[in-house]
C-alpha cells in the first residue's frame, strides 16, 4: 500500500474515535457527571488494551504521515482547498501530539483520572485559558475541515456548489460544535467546581 492508502485508513480508525470522544463531550454539556458517566461507559471499548494500543499505533503514524505530507507537498501545492488541507492536517498533528501526550502523562506520572476534570482545569487557572480556549476550539475546526476536504477531493467532477458545501457544511457544523465544548469546559453553561488535584498540575507551590 501507498503511504497516503495507510494514511487514510488510519485516519478512519482515528475519525471513529474522535466521533465518540466529540459525542462525549456534547453530552457533557449537560453537565460534568452526565460527561463523566458518558465516558466510563465509552472507556470499556476504547480503554481495551488492544483497542487502545491500536488507537496510540495510528496517532502516532497520522502525526507522521501528516507532517510528511505536508513537508512533502510544501512547494507544489497550489489552490485554496489543498492549503486548508494542509494547515488543517498539520494543526491535528500538532494538537495530537499534544493532547496524547498530556493524557498519557496525566494517567501515568500524575495518577489522575483524565476525565473532564482534566480537560477543564486549564480554563479555571489563569492565565491559561488564553491557550486551552483557542487550543480545543479550532483541534475540533481543524478535524472537521480536513473531512471536509477529503470529501471535497473525493467529489471530482460534481457541480461546484456541491463541492463547496462538502467544506463549508462540515466547518460550520465543527464550528458549533466547538464553541459548545470550549464554553461547557470553560463553565460558560453551567456551574464547573474544578477539584484541587487538577488545579495543582498547573499551580506552581509557593517557596
Amino acid at each position: 500500500m501507498t503511504l497516503r492508502k495507510l494514511h487514510a485508513m488510519s485516519a478512519l480508525v482515528i475519525a471513529a474515535f474522535a466521533c465518540l470522544h466529540i459525542a462525549n463531550h456534547l453530552a457533557g454539556l449537560g453537565g460534568a457527571a452526565a460527561h463523566i458517566a458518558f465516558m466510563e461507559t465509552a472507556r470499556v471499548v476504547y480503554r481495551a488494551r488492544a483497542v487502545e494500543w491500536a488507537l496510540l499505533a495510528c496517532v502516532g503514524f497520522q502525526i507522521v504521515s501528516g507532517l510528511v505530507f505536508v513537508i512533502r507537498g510544501w512547494k507544489q501545492r497550489h489552490g485554496g482547498i489543498a492549503w486548508l488541507q494542509a494547515l488543517s492536517g498539520a494543526y491535528l498533528s500538532f494538537f495530537l501530539a499534544i493532547h496524547v501526550g498530556a493524557v498519557l502523562f496525566g494517567r501515568a506520572a500524575l495518577d489522575l483520572d483524565t476525565n473532564f476534570y482534566f480537560a477543564a482545569a486549564g480554563f479555571h487557572v489563569e492565565p491559561f485559558q488564553f491557550f486551552f480556549a483557542p487550543y480545543y476550539f479550532f483541534a475540533v475546526v481543524a478535524l472537521f475541515t480536513h473531512l471536509g476536504c477529503a470529501a471535497y477531493w473525493q467529489s471530482e467532477g460534481r457541480p461546484r456548489l456541491t463541492r463547496a458545501l462538502m467544506i463549508a457544511v462540515p466547518c460550520a457544523v465543527g464550528s458549533v460544535m466547538s464553541l459548545l465544548i470550549v464554553m461547557s469546559l470553560a463553565g460558560a453553561l453551567f456551574p464547573v467546581d474544578i477539584p484541587a488535584s487538577y488545579k495543582a498540575t498547573y499551580v506552581q507551590p509557593k517557596p
